[in-house]
């Protein structure tokens, strides 16, 4: 740094040489601008003398305190001309404190460009802040209205709406079926049941692809699972392919068996699927494609099962099989009765449905979350009448007679004569409810209470029971039997031809003889056959025909009878033995045969013995509603005289015979109303009867409907109601009769 050098004319005479500038310290900071340093003409300054420094003690000369006008206030800083211009020199300034370092001369400044004066800024006008503040609190408002607005709709207006939809969003409702009650045999033994099944249900929101990782995932479980629950592919992928839909039954019922094979080729799968590689491929999911990412995983990776569930319920089977089904029934694939007992007791077997919810999340339960549960209650259990060992001999016997008859159906009905309840009640063809896909609609009913059929012979008990009752004869009352009967313009005739026939009333029940029956009804009367009717309408009636059985059975028919004053023609007699405007159905018909045995007072029958709730109480079906049709007198005739059917040599029911036991029953064959109405088709074949006759027991009735290898109801029936007869003495343990039958004489001599 170059000393600057001395002004020009300062001399050497003020002070002792205090007045001479020192050069600047090394160092040194260069003074800023603005702090009364030059900012103009520093470069012009350079080489002239210092400014003489005032010596100690003395003040400073003062400053103009206005800077000329046109003048920066860098020029108000620049050095005071010299003496000899005629100015007083300007005292030396004061020495700076120690350690403050000496400012640096004006020669050392280096000079800085020229910069105009700085104008003064331009103040800025606010706004009246009264107007702001008015703005601002109405925007405010606004805004806090709409919040407040929407907190209403929210809290109250919509509160319970929005409530329900979040529960049901986040909690499953799963259903609890109800155990279904059993229905048993009197002695205990379940004809039908339910045992443990699983419903295999599925999580449609678990198989996008988003979930899965691959496109197809209900294609490729509906491709596993249909063997498995035999349910279509094409039904499994639809239910799947609903992803709004939480929850989807994809098959019912379905065997523990099933259920575990499911279970394992799901636990194979996920383990598969949770490897190493195949998890990498997860994580590339979604990501672009410069980094690797992929669009779905191998199918090696996928478990399209992931989202399929079991829920334990129950399943419906039979035991015994076929034992009883047209009786008991069937369920369908609901598990709801659908037919038979099964149907008609649905409301007590079903019980009451539960349910129970539970938080979920992402398909998942929340243990912490909560839900509730309503128990489900069981079903009641429904105990029959019903013996097992006597109905699978009733279903064995006349399963095997419509074979051999080449019958389009049959039945067998098993009732106690004194309590009216059915022991046994056998059709066939029948069916095996445990796999309805091998039964044909026809096979599923119940015939013996769903058939209504012109009963023919053995409905003429009804009409001498008539007779004998009103006092208007006696078993030994003659009767002569012509060839033919003309009435109404049409000619009668009996099964077989034959010249007169000189009968006793118990040798026209004997021998079944149509015209000798309408020549006892004709006594009713007393020559009116109007009148005659109206009274065998009235025991026909009391009898129970065309009267419901009590039993409620579904489908049941409570048979036809035309009223006397409709009878037209041939009707008026046909009827006395068992054809045209009369109708019944098995039940009803073996029900007239128990009445006699019985004495002559109707017990209604029934088919239950009791139910027993869901609490285990146990409650007994009321007896039966017991009418008198005859007099007790008027039942033990009959009764000898049916014993003449099976007995005498000249009676057409021998076949049913049973060494040991006394018999009374009658033979019966009718021709068989045509399917559409029209005429007569075919036979109707029968034979029903009570054992020990003088101490009855049980009625055994049997018919067969369109045999083609004979159609005699003692030929065909006859040997059914022996073979079941004699089985139910036996396992009953009733004891042979001690008595031998009245024979009573059948013929008389003229």
């Amino acid at each position: 740094m170059t000393t600057p050098r001395q002004p020009s004319g300062s001399g050497s005479g003020s002070g002792s040489g205090s007045g001479r500038r020192q050069p600047p310290r090394a160092g040194a900071a260069r003074p800023a601008a603005g702090r009364g340093q030059p900012a103009k003409g520093q470069s012009a300054a350079r080489g002239q003398a210092a400014k003489p420094q005032a010596p100690k003690g003395q003040p400073a000369k003062p400053q103009p305190a206005k800077a000329q006008p046109g003048r920066s206030q860098s020029a108000k800083a620049q050095p005071a001309k010299s003496a000899a211009v005629g100015r007083t020199p300007r005292a030396p300034q004061q020495r700076r404190p120690e350690g403050r370092p000496p400012a640096r001369s004006q020669a050392a400044v280096r000079p800085r460009p020229k910069s105009r004066l700085p104008q003064r800024p331009r103040p800025l006008k606010l706004a009246e802040p009264k107007r702001r503040l008015r703005v601002i609190t109405v925007a405010l408002s606004l805004v806090f209205s709409v919040f407040a607005g929407r907190l209403v709709q929210l809290q109250l207006v919509d509160a319970d709406a929005l409530a329900a939809d979040a529960n049901t969003n986040r909690y499953q409702n799963i259903p609890i079926t109800a155990e279904r009650g059993s229905i048993t045999s009197s002695d205990g033994v379940a004809l039908a049941a339910t045992v443990d099944a699983y419903d295999i249900t599925a999580d449609p929101a678990m198989f996008t692809p988003a979930a899965t990782g691959i496109p197809d995932a209900p294609e490729q479980a509906a491709a596993l699972l249909s063997p498995i629950i035999g349910v279509a592919k094409d039904r499994i992928a639809a239910d799947l392919h609903t992803p709004k839909t939480r929850y989807k039954r994809l098959a019912s019922q379905q065997t523990p068996a099933a259920k575990n094979q499911i279970s394992d080729l799901k636990s194979s799968l996920e383990k598969q699927a949770g490897s190493r590689a195949c998890q990498a491929q997860k994580k590339l999911l979604g990501k672009p494609a410069d980094q690797g990412g992929r669009t779905r995983v191998d199918n090696e990776c996928a478990n399209p099962l992931a989202g399929v569930f079991n829920r334990e319920t129950q399943k419906r089977i039979y035991p015994a099989d076929g034992l009883a089904a047209n009786l008991v029934g069937f369920v369908n694939g609901e598990g709801e009765g659908a037919g038979g007992l099964e149907l008609q007791y649905q409301k007590q077997l079903a019980g009451k449905d539960g349910h129970s919810s539970y938080a979920q999340a992402g398909g998942r339960l929340v243990p912490t979350a909560g839900g509730s549960m309503d128990p489900a209650v069981p079903g009641s259990d429904v105990k029959l009448t019903i013996n097992r060992d006597v109905q699978w001999a009733a279903q064995r016997a006349i399963t095997d007679q419509v074979a051999n008859s080449g019958a389009e159906k049959g039945y067998v009905v098993v009732q106690d004569v004194k309590t009216g309840q059915v022991i046994a009640m056998a059709s066939a063809p029948g069916f095996n409810p445990n796999d309805l896909s091998l039964a044909k609609q026809s096979q599923m009913g119940n015939p013996a209470l769903v058939d209504a059929y012109e009963p023919g012979s053995t409905a003429k008990l009804m009409s001498l029971a008539a007779v004998l009752d009103s006092g208007k004869a006696n078993w030994d009352t003659r009767v002569t039997v012509p060839n033919r009967l003309v009435r109404a313009g049409q000619q009668f005739k009996d099964d077989v031809e034959h010249g007169d026939w000189y009968l006793t009333l118990a040798g026209v029940l004997a021998k079944s003889s149509n015209i000798g029956t309408i020549e006892a009804v004709e006594t009713l009367g007393d020559g009116d056959q109007l009148k005659a009717n109206q009274i065998l309408d009235g025991y026909m009636r009391k009898f129970g025909v065309a009267q419901p059985t009590g039993l409620n059975f579904p489908g049941e028919t409570p048979g036809m009878l035309k009223k006397p004053e409709d009878l037209v023609a041939s009707e008026k007699y046909n009827i006395s033995f068992g054809q045209g405007p009369l109708q019944m159905n098995a039940l009803q018909a073996t029900s007239v045969y128990s009445t006699i045995a019985n004495g002559g007072v109707r017990v209604a029958p029934s088919i239950v013995q009791g139910i027993t709730g869901p609490d285990g109480k146990y409650t007994a079906t009321p007896p039966g509603e017991q009418t008198r049709v005859v007099s007790e007198e008027t039942a033990k005739t009959l009764t000898s005289m049916l014993e003449s059917v099976v007995d005498d040599e000249q009676g057409t029911g021998g076949k049913a015979a049973i060494p040991g036991y006394r018999v009374a029953g009658k033979t019966g064959t009718a021709n068989r109303g045509a399917a559409d109405g029209k005429g007569y088709d075919g036979y109707t074949a029968s034979f029903i009867g009570f054992a020990p006759a003088d101490a009855p027991r049980y009625t055994v009735s049997c018919t067969l409907q369109g045999p083609v290898n004979g159609h005699f109801g003692g030929q065909l029936c006859g040997p059914v109601f022996k073979q079941v007869m004699e089985f139910t003495l036996k396992t009953m343990q009733v004891p042979p009769s001690g008595s031998q039958a009245p024979n009573l004489p059948v013929e008389w001599k003229p």
